[in-house]
C-alpha cells in the first residue's frame, strides 16, 4: 500500500489535524472506536464508509458538535479541545453539510450573515461575498432571495459562507449529490484551488470514481473502526467498496431478454399548480411506461420530482381522471389509497416523516402502506402477526439490520431503513412502481441490494420509474432516462444514448429552456 503522506511532509513538521485513540461511546454503543487520521496541508482527504460507519461521528467531533468520550485531538501539534463549532471556526475548521441549513426567504447576503461573526457591516460583508464568489468561480448575487436559486447556486452559498471564514481546513459532506456534471466538475476546480492554496479538505463521499479522481487519501471506516488508509488514484472504484464493507459487492445485473408489455403507467399532459408558494408548476407533462421497463427521471433538485412524485401517488389530486393512468385505468383522481389497490406502489424521497412514521415500529409503518392491498387488515381489524410477517420476510430479503425484531423506524440507520421501506414496497409485487431517490445516502453494498431488486421487479413484469439525481445509478438500471427542469420533461431517450455531457445539458435547461418558452408562446 503506498504511503497516502503528501511528498515534502514528512520531514518532521505535524499534520494540520491528527486524531488520536478518538472514541465516541454511546451507552454501550462504540460510534468511533480509537479511530488515527492525519491531516496534511495540500490534501484532499477522502473519508469513506457504509452507512452507520462512524463518519458522521468522526466529522462532528472534529468540527466540535459532539465531544468525544475518549482519545485527543491534535491541532498542528498542540492538543486540541473544542467546546462548540464557534470554536473550531475561530481555529480554521469549516464545514459544509449535506444538506443545507438556508431561509427561503432570506437573500443571500443574509443567509452567510447568520453564519459569521457580526464584526463587520452588512455592506462590507456583502461586498467580501461577492468578491470571493467570484474569485472562486462560485458567482452569486448577495442581493437575490435564496428561493429563487437552483440547488447548486444555494450550495455555492454554504461553501462560499465556509470560504468567507478562511478556512485552513474544510470539510465536505456528499457535496456534488445535488451538482450537474458541469456543476461537479466546476466544483472539483475549486477544490484543486484550494489544495494549491495550502489547505486541507476532508471529503466524504459515496461516489468512489469521484474520489478516485479527486483525493490524495483514504481514510476507509467500518463499524465505528479505521479499517484502512490508501492512496484511492491506486485503488478501483471495487477494491475501494470492498474495504468499506468488508466483503465483494455482488454485481447488478439485468435479467438476459426482459420481457416489456403493455403500457402500465401512463401520464397525459399533466399540468398542475404548485400548492407551495416555492413550488414548482409542472407543465405539460406526457410519458408511458411499459411493463418489464425502468424509466429513469433525472435532474437537479427542486426542479418538479416532489410535485411529479405527488402526481402520480395521489398525494395530489389532478382536475382531469385521464392525467395519470394506472393499468388502463384513470387515476388522477383517485388517493393514494386506491391507487395502491389498482397495484401500485411509492418510495418517496424522504425516509423518516414521509416514508415511515419514525417513532411507529417498523410492523406499524408496515400496516401504514400495506393495508389497502394485503392481508394485514381483516374485516376492519389488524392482523398482527401479518405484519409482522411483512416485517420479517423484508429483513431476510433485504438485508435489514436492526437491533431487535420491531424496532421503531428513528433506530435504524439511513441505509437500513432505505432498505426497508424500497424492500416492503417491492414485496408487494405491485405492477407500478414509483421511487424517488432510491439509494440516497446509501452505501454501496446498500445500493446494489436495492438497485438489483428495482431490476428484478421490471423482469417480473412491473413497470417502474425512478427519480434520482445519480446518474451512475441511472446508467446502471434505467432503459430510457428522461430530464426535469423547471416543471418540464424532456423526450425520454435509449441509455445507451444519454451520455453525462448531453444529461448534465439537459439537467442545466439547454434544450428544455426552449421547451418552456414555445408552451408559453403558444398559450
Amino acid at each position: 500500500m503506498l504511503d497516502p503522506t503528501p511528498t515534502g511532509l514528512r520531514s518532521g513538521e505535524p499534520p494540520l489535524l491528527q486524531t488520536i485513540g478518538l472514541t465516541k461511546r454511546y451507552g454501550d454503543f462504540l460510534a468511533n472506536d480509537a479511530i488515527d487520521i492525519e491531516i496534511w496541508p495540500r490534501q484532499i482527504h477522502a473519508l469513506l464508509g457504509e452507512n452507520g460507519a462512524g463518519k458522521s461521528t468522526l466529522v462532528k467531533t472534529i468540527y466540535g458538535l459532539i465531544q468525544p468520550s475518549e482519545g485527543e485531538m491534535r491541532w498542528l501539534g498542540e492538543k486540541m479541545v473544542l467546546s462548540g463549532p464557534s470554536e473550531a471556526r475561530a481555529r480554521g475548521i469549516g464545514m459544509v453539510f449535506q444538506h443545507f441549513s438556508l431561509f427561503d426567504n432570506l437573500t443571500v447576503a443574509e443567509n452567510v450573515a447568520l453564519g459569521l461573526d457580526g464584526k463587520e457591516s452588512f455592506k462590507d460583508m456583502s461586498a467580501r461575498l461577492e468578491e470571493v464568489s467570484n474569485v472562486y468561480g462560485l458567482p452569486l448575487d448577495p442581493k437575490r432571495e435564496v428561493w429563487q436559486l437552483s440547488v447548486g447556486e444555494r450550495q455555492r452559498i454554504e461553501i462560499v459562507r465556509a470560504l468567507m471564514q478562511d478556512p485552513k481546513f474544510l470539510i465536505l459532506d456528499e457535496p456534488t449529490a445535488v451538482l450537474t456534471p458541469q456543476e461537479a466538475d466546476q466544483l472539483f476546480i475549486v477544490l484543486d484551488r484550494l489544495k494549491a492554496e495550502g489547505r486541507a479538505i476532508l471529503y466524504i463521499s459515496h461516489k468512489l470514481e469521484e474520489v478516485k479522481r479527486l483525493c490524495d487519501t483514504a481514510t476507509i471506516l467500518r463499524g465505528g473502526k479505521k479499517v484502512a488508509t490508501c492512496n484511492p488514484q491506486a485503488e478501483t472504484a471495487a477494491s475501494l467498496a470492498r474495504m468499506m464493507v468488508g466483503a465483494d459487492i455482488k454485481e447488478v445485473k439485468a435479467a438476459a431478454g426482459r420481457h416489456v408489455t403493455v403500457p402500465r403507467l401512463v401520464v397525459n399532459d399533466l399540468c398542475l399548480e404548485p400548492d407551495d408558494p416555492h413550488g414548482v408548476r409542472l407543465a405539460h407533462i406526457s410519458l408511458e411506461l411499459k411493463g418489464g421497463e425502468i424509466l429513469g427521471i433525472a435532474g437537479v433538485a427542486g426542479n418538479g420530482q416532489d410535485e411529479l412524485f405527488a402526481a402520480l401517488s395521489g398525494e395530489r389530486l389532478s382536475p382531469d381522471p385521464g392525467t395519470v393512468v394506472i393499468d388502463g385505468q384513470a387515476a388522477g383522481h383517485l388517493s393514494i389509497t386506491q391507487r395502491r389497490k389498482l397495484g401500485a406502489a411509492f418510495v418517496p424521497e424522504e425516509r423518516l416523516g414521509h416514508g415511515t412514521a419514525p417513532r411507529m415500529k417498523l410492523s406499524e409503518n408496515a400496516l401504514l402502506t400495506g393495508h389497502a392491498a394485503s392481508g394485514m387488515v381483516n374485516h376492519g381489524f389488524i392482523n398482527t402477526a401479518a405484519t409482522l410477517k411483512a416485517v420479517d420476510r423484508t429483513t431476510e430479503t433485504f438485508d435489514v439490520r436492526k437491533a431487535k425484531r420491531d424496532p421503531e423506524a428513528a433506530s435504524l440507520s439511513g441505509g437500513n431503513l432505505q432498505k426497508f421501506i424500497v424492500g416492503r414496497e417491492i414485496l408487494r409485487n405491485p405492477a407500478v412502481l414509483v421511487v424517488s431517490q432510491p439509494t440516497w445516502g446509501v452505501d454501496a453494498g446498500a445500493a446494489a441490494v436495492i438497485r438489483q431488486a428495482l431490476l428484478d421487479l421490471a423482469a417480473a413484469g412491473a413497470a417502474v420509474l425512478v427519480t434520482s439525481q445519480d446518474l451512475d445509478e441511472l446508467a446502471e438500471i434505467a432503459d430510457r432516462i428522461a430530464v426535469m427542469f423547471h416543471g418540464h420533461l424532456s423526450a425520454p431517450m435509449a441509455t445507451a444514448d444519454a451520455s453525462r455531457e448531453k444529461l448534465g445539458l439537459l439537467m442545466g435547461g439547454s434544450s428544455l429552456e426552449q421547451k418552456e418558452t414555445a408552451h408559453a408562446v403558444s398559450a
